[in-house]
């Protein structure tokens, strides 16, 4: 028998897996102009993460049909989509019966203040560290505790916009919502996300728009010391885009060349 909220439900079907242990992706797709934005990474990224973790999941052309369709809702600004492994299986174990299911959201986007855009954040670095885990590190997968509980560390401490979470070892490795950037001796650097960390859609994008222009991106581990030298810091997701950083801890930055160039490169996504 199953309650929701003393509730009693039917629970033939079981507890979904997602719910019980987070056996499962998501995607949160910016929608502009009526039309997914960066939806073939994002559909790559899924496919790529239900392998790795042995789950069936949607055929891509049906689920970029269903997307590129609810996208034109009126008023809709992003997308979320949750893939799970269904209900199916006792305790840990995945059963023969689990039938990957998904779940599609579409609604206004978030409005945030324009001049984080134009003219930067403010951003602290987090005491909450990330668990490295490799089998799981880049996905975009349903255990998000650790980026809860860091959140709730950077909203207790106030005038921040985000901040900046390192490993259990004290290598950066991005936001809680984002991805990071660092200009250091005029060197374009991204924190390597092998051991932990979302590797964002955006990020992927922006990294191969600099390629293509003849403009290497070093992604290796980088420690916050390192920043002290940064010229310039910028974050990027999804649904932000691009944001310079303009202060760092007490730190004073200023937008720069490489993120506003990667600024004007959104229009192309």
């Amino acid at each position: 028998m199953l309650w929701l909220d003393g509730v009693p439900l039917d629970a033939d079907a079981g507890l979904d897996r997602g719910l019980e242990f987070g056996d499962g992706l998501f995607e949160t797709i910016a929608v502009s102009g009526s039309r997914p934005r960066l939806l073939e990474r994002h559909l790559a990224r899924l496919a790529g993460g239900c392998e790795r973790l042995g789950l069936a999941g949607p055929e891509p052309g049906a689920l970029a049909a269903e997307l590129t369709a609810a996208a034109l809702r009126p008023g809709t600004g992003l997308l979320k989509l949750i893939v799970t492994r269904g209900a199916g299986g006792t305790g840990y174990g995945i059963g023969p019966a689990a039938r990957a299911r998904r779940y599609l959201y579409a609604g206004p986007a978030r409005a945030r203040p324009a001049d984080w855009a134009a003219e930067g954040v403010a951003v602290r670095l987090l005491t909450t560290r990330l668990a490295e885990q490799p089998l799981l590190a880049g996905l975009k997968h349903l255990n998000r505790l650790e980026q809860v509980l860091a959140r709730r560390e950077l909203d207790a401490g106030g005038a921040a916009q985000e901040g900046l979470l390192c490993d259990v070892h004290g290598r950066l490795v991005c936001g809680t919502m984002s991805n990071v950037f660092a200009v250091i001796d005029n060197r374009l650097v991204t924190p390597s996300l092998e051991r932990a960390g979302v590797a964002g859609v955006m990020r992927a994008a922006l990294i191969d728009r600099w390629q293509a222009a003849g403009t290497a991106v070093e992604v290796r581990d980088l420690e916050p010391p390192a920043l002290d030298g940064a010229s310039e810091l910028f974050l990027s997701n999804a649904l932000i885009g691009v944001w310079p950083v303009r202060r760092l801890g007490a730190r004073a930055l200023a937008p720069g060349p490489f993120a506003r160039q990667a600024q004007a490169w959104l229009a192309e996504f």
